[in-house]
């Protein structure tokens, strides 16, 4: 029996420990009482994908309120049927095919893995056209950062024009930068994802999320400044696999 509570608890240590190693928390004698809870600069993402609704309710119940989808329709069912959930949040951190535009629109509130023009014009004239939807969608930009030919993203010569594009759009919120390094990465590539977040924030003052970081590169990634890990096997198990 898969205890998600205790899973979550464990994962928010290990990033507390994470972000104590790289010196990035205030020492809890310095903070004061109602800061203690949430003194971590570095939030949980939970990847949902593959996973049942009963699960992630679990999940929500132990506290955690975000959670991150790479299927689309997979997702919509399940946001649907956990509707009744209040303040959950869902990304969408999978690749985007032009045709799911409106429905990425329509259900979830950021979306991770923008890395073309016409996905993002698509996205905010969606919302334009949708009454219901009162709050611009949060937008990362996702970067090729190992320069892989299997992985969806931008090259980094291409974000600040891309980031100018989703900028200029009045429905969208460019909110940072999301990667997924390749398995064993050297520091270089971090340290160029940390680069970028950077001076895109200096940029841009909507820019505060670096969405880095996985089980295996967890520790790395928040040394080089991730604000946001993306956590699925530690906290529900195993994945189903997709066909």
């Amino acid at each position: 029996m898969i205890n998600i509570k205790d899973n979550i608890d464990k994962i928010k240590a290990q990033i507390q420990q994470a972000c104590q190693q790289s010196a990035r928390l205030i020492p809890v004698t310095e903070l004061p009482k109602p800061l203690l809870e949430n003194s971590s600069p570095v939030s949980l993402l939970a990847v949902s994908k593959t996973k049942p609704a009963t699960l992630i309710e679990q999940a929500y119940l132990a506290g955690q309120k975000d959670f991150g989808e790479n299927y689309l329709q997979e997702a919509v069912e399940k946001i649907t049927q956990l509707a009744h959930l209040p303040e959950l949040t869902w990304h969408f951190i999978g690749p985007i095919q032009s045709n799911k535009t409106k429905l990425i629109a329509s259900n979830f509130s950021w979306v991770h893995s923008v890395d073309r023009e016409k996905i993002a014009l698509r996205l905010n004239q969606h919302i334009q056209d949708d009454d219901c939807h009162d709050t611009p969608l949060n937008i990362c930009l996702q970067v090729n950062i190992s320069n892989e030919e299997s992985k969806s993203g931008i090259d980094v010569s291409e974000v600040f024009t891309l980031a100018k594009v989703i900028n200029n759009c009045d429905k969208l919120t460019l909110r940072g930068l999301m990667a997924v390094p390749e398995k064993n990465a050297n520091s270089a590539c971090y340290e160029k994802m940390q680069l970028l977040f950077e001076q895109l924030k200096k940029q841009y003052p909507s820019v505060d999320t670096l969405s880095l970081g996985m089980s295996n590169d967890l520790e790395q990634a928040v040394a080089h400044g991730s604000t946001m890990v993306r956590i699925g096997t530690a906290i529900f198990g195993s994945r189903t696999n997709k066909t």
